[in-house]
């Protein structure tokens, strides 16, 4: 099978280190692990990195500690791996808004997206959900969409950064439907949510772990998914594409970890993070919180990157976001 990463395999790429070096990657991981998430806590990345390390460190039988590195977009986090040592002691997610989104929309970086990093394993895929503050009125998506055309400029919609799936979703929203909204950008979904809930915002196109429990809650309310199709886990909210053709992004999450990593360590890793996505419990919970596993390896994640990045970048484009 592609991407499948055997233990054969691991050790046969360990056999050509020096002895010391084999001696650590063979028994990774030797100490707690750092591991550095992009948002804060609480919002849907985290909590499916989370179930992820619970799961790492139970295979593993070593402490994984999960370090929030929240900021533009999850820049800031991803920069902070790229600057952290390449011995397996720190590693962290790898997202589609800082490795897919950020190199067309910011105008420099810190970090190089090709050079500067290990890709090591995927994680997860999920689409996000448009929730709405339930003062909206809107109860669909052409009702909503026939409020703003009305209402050009008076509506918001925050994200979890500019630069993130969840901004560029309520891009691709604005050019396919035509309306005009303002964009809030924030440090992450989970205060998005606070203000979202207060009705400071009035919407956002969030990771759906955490929109699809506010639309089940009656907190806010779903109003699409933006996926191809429906999620299996909310039916009864409509995927965009219904009602706007050829609308879809779809967020996702792996592991990363700075340049320079030991190629017999990152497939050492990918191997223990392919069993714990397998895992009945884990799949179980990332399903139920609207994503789909994705044991993929360190090859396939590396040129699953590239081709979403060229996907985007005709959007971000077209959309006139630039941040300098």
């Amino acid at each position: 099978m592609p991407g499948r990463i055997t233990r054969r395999g691991a050790l046969a790429a360990a056999a050509l280190l020096p002895m010391g070096a084999q001696a650590q990657v063979a028994q990774w991981p030797l100490g707690p692990i750092r591991f550095i998430g992009l948002f804060p806590p609480g919002g849907g990345t985290d909590i499916l990195s989370r179930i992820w390390c619970a799961k790492m460190a139970e295979v593993s039988g070593q402490q994984f500690i999960v370090e929030n590195r929240s900021g533009s977009g999850g820049n800031v986090g991803t920069h902070a791996i790229a600057q952290s040592r390449n011995d397996g002691s720190v590693i962290g997610l790898a997202s589609v808004a800082p490795l897919s989104i950020s190199p067309t929309l910011y105008a420099t970086l810190p970090f190089d997206v090709t050079r500067d990093f290990s890709y090591i394993s995927g994680l997860w895929q999920l689409p996000n959900m448009l929730v709405v503050h339930n003062d909206v009125a809107a109860r669909s998506i052409p009702e909503l969409i026939a409020l703003l055309r009305a209402n050009p400029g008076r509506y918001s919609f925050a994200s979890s950064g500019s630069g993130t799936s969840v901004h560029l979703s309520g891009e691709m929203f604005k050019q396919l439907a035509g309306v005009d909204m303002v964009h809030v950008p924030y440090r992450g979904a989970a205060p998005a949510h606070i203000d979202l809930l207060a009705g400071r915002v009035h919407m956002i196109f969030d990771n759906i772990p955490q929109a699809l429990a506010a639309h089940r809650g009656g907190s806010l309310r779903g109003l699409a998914v933006t996926g191809a199709r429906r999620s299996p886990q909310a039916p009864d909210v409509p995927a965009m594409a219904e009602f706007l053709p050829g609308f879809e992004i779809t967020s996702w999450g792996g592991v990363l970890g700075p340049a320079g990593m030991a190629p017999a360590m990152v497939q050492r890793i990918a191997a223990l993070s392919r069993q714990a996505v397998e895992a009945p419990d884990v799949a179980a919970r990332y399903i139920e919180n609207g994503a789909t596993p994705w044991p993929i390896g360190p090859e396939e994640l590396a040129a699953f990157r590239a081709a979403d990045a060229a996907r985007f970048a005709p959007l971000i484009r077209a959309s006139g976001a630039r941040v300098d």
